[in-house]
């Protein structure tokens, strides 16, 4: 049997690059493929592997001191989902582009953030304060076209460097003064953008304990979450039950679907959410006109 984890850890770091030989050496010695990130405020990564091979990584993972707190969050899938087994050392664990200028961290984590909710918090909370409670989408705007939390906001984001220029825009404003319950999809993006809110004047902010993949594990899809979850492997969405809505919609026909390809332009490439049926159109495998014409004038 093979398993999918999820982690990130934020904690001070003063070698990256030796941490990033030991996970690497450790990653290929267990066979596993995936990607990880590590800098001087922390790690974030994703793995795939056999069951016991992915816990003899965690296990000797929090061997190490400052990552003996981390918090694993699994699903179905395997080793086969990613291409290869990659440990970088980047500047930024989550790419806002102003990591070093905004947001610390020390052996607690990241200093400033919102208030961790676990998922049965996050259902005490909003039957409490019923329409006080905004859920804020941590997560960039394609991903939440399949899944979100019921009624959340979703900002105007392609990537996570558009956040600093959405919230700074003045339409979340009408928030400030709520119980803002910011989510993404494993919690290390809305660590950092609880912190980005709070510095704004959004003084209430709160985050899911483990993100949609620790509150999905709870309540599946009977919750307050509804649709599939984007993740970044070969399987490109997961659901946590059969009974899982389907919200997105086909940008050629409409139809109901939770389906993403890469448009067929290499130069292009990017994702589209687009049912099984038009997908076997051909000029509906590319993202514009312009995308099927550079290509065919290309071959």
């Amino acid at each position: 049997m093979q398993k999918i984890i999820l982690f990130y850890k934020f904690t001070p770091i003063s070698d990256p690059k030796a941490i990033q030989l030991w996970q690497k050496l450790l990653c290929d010695s267990l066979n596993l493929k995936g990607r990880i990130l590590i800098n001087e405020q922390g790690i974030n990564g994703t793995l795939g592997g056999e069951l016991e091979d992915v816990k003899a990584y965690i296990k000797a993972t929090r061997g190490y001191e400052g990552f003996r707190k981390t918090v694993f969050k699994w699903s179905d899938g395997s080793r086969d989902d990613f291409p290869k087994m990659q440990v970088r050392v980047r500047k930024e664990l989550v790419g806002f582009r102003n990591t070093t200028d905004e947001f610390q961290v020390d052996e607690t984590g990241v200093i400033g953030g919102g208030v961790h909710l676990s998922p049965e918090k996050v259902n005490e909370m909003v039957e409490q304060y019923g329409d006080d409670v905004v859920f804020f989408d941590g997560r960039n705007e394609p991903e939440a076209a399949v899944g979100k939390f019921k009624g959340a906001i979703v900002p105007n984001t392609e990537t996570s460097r558009d956040f600093e220029r959405e919230l700074e825009s003045g339409k979340y404003d009408h928030m400030k003064g709520k119980k803002i319950i910011t989510y993404c999809t494993g919690g290390v993006r809305c660590e950092l953008i609880s912190v980005m809110m709070k510095n704004r004047g959004f003084d209430d902010v709160y985050q899911i304990d483990g993100g949609i993949v620790k509150y999905g594990e709870k309540y599946g899809d009977s919750g307050l979450w509804e649709g599939a979850l984007r993740v970044f492997d070969k399987r490109k969405v997961m659901t946590f039950t059969d009974e899982a809505k389907t919200i997105g919609k086909c940008m050629h026909c409409g139809k109901p679907t939770s389906n993403f390809e890469n448009c067929q332009d290499v130069s292009c490439n990017q994702l589209m959410l687009v049912c099984e049926d038009c997908f076997k159109d051909e000029h509906k495998q590319y993202h514009t006109e312009a995308c099927y014409l550079h290509d065919h004038v290309k071959a």
